[in-house]
C-alpha cells in the first residue's frame, strides 16, 4: 500500500510545477507541444505543472530539456 506523503511534499510538487509551467511559457510552448516534445500525453504535463503528479528523473530531464532550461533550475 502506498504511505501518504507528507503535506510538504505536495508544496514542493507545486512549487516545481510552477517553475516548469513559468518555463515553458517562456519557451512559447503549449502544454500540448511539451507533451510532444517529451512523449506523454499532454494531460501528463498539466497534472505535473499543478503538482498533481510525481514524474519520474527521467521525465524531468526530457521536460528541462524541451524548455531550455537547466533541471536544476526546475527544481531548485
Amino acid at each position: 500500500m502506498p504511505t501518504e506523503q507528507p503535506a510538504w511534499v505536495l508544496t514542493r510538487r507545486q512549487a516545481i510545477g510552477a517553475r516548469i509551467r513559468a518555463a515553458r511559457e517562456h519557451a512559447n510552448l503549449s502544454q500540448l507541444a511539451l507533451a510532444d516534445r517529451c512523449g506523454v500525453d499532454h494531460k501528463t504535463v498539466h497534472r505535473i505543472e499543478y503538482g498533481q503528479s510525481d514524474p519520474g528523473l527521467g521525465l524531468l530531464i526530457q521536460i528541462a530539456h524541451a524548455v531550455g532550461v537547466p533541471l536544476a533550475e526546475l527544481v531548485r
